[in-house]
């Protein structure tokens, strides 16, 4: 009966580490889409982060990615979109995890009149630590693309389409 127990409290423990790593990972893209920048760095270790997205430097510091995606994202005219699935969480300890997402990653740019939709694969690496969960490292890797114009009279016109370019 012991045995019984102890497992099954560790089958609840995996659980809720689970929903949590996936509420952290919500809370992120949310904060991305709603322009919280605050938000964004909550969601990252304090100390030993990495974050290496395709196209951007890698960062070691969180304030540094926040920094840019305020310069990029925190303005009038630019709409982001981010929706997470395909979530695939291991625990690989008690106090770490790693995450696969697929992201459908929409932008709208009202100034030069862009969508811009990406699909995107990202793996994270996920701790506790002092009691709660933090994304360690996330890794992106875009897999597609579509860029398109939005023409005076309301048409479309791509721009770019395809595998994108390594960056």
């Amino acid at each position: 009966m012991a045995d019984s127990l102890e497992n099954l409290a560790a089958r609840l423990q995996a659980l809720e580490d689970k929903e949590e790593i996936r509420l952290l990972k919500s809370r992120y893209l949310r904060a991305c889409d709603l322009k919280q920048p605050d938000g964004v760095r909550d969601c990252f270790l304090p100390v030993g982060v990495r974050i290496a997205y395709q196209g951007f430097p890698v960062y070691t510091d969180r304030d540094d990615f926040v920094a840019t995606y305020e310069s990029m994202a925190c303005h009038g005219g630019v709409y982001d979109i981010h929706h997470a699935t395909n979530w695939d969480i291991s625990l690989t300890g008690p106090d770490e995890a790693r995450g696969l997402w697929s992201l459908n990653f929409r932008t709208i740019l009202t100034g030069p009149r862009h969508i811009t939709r990406l699909a995107v694969e990202y793996e994270d690496v996920y701790r506790r630590e002092g009691g709660r969960w933090w994304i360690a490292e996330s890794v992106s890797r875009v897999t597609s693309m579509l860029t398109e114009q939005i023409n005076e009279d309301g048409s479309l016109t791509v721009l770019a389409s395809g595998e994108p370019t390594a960056g």
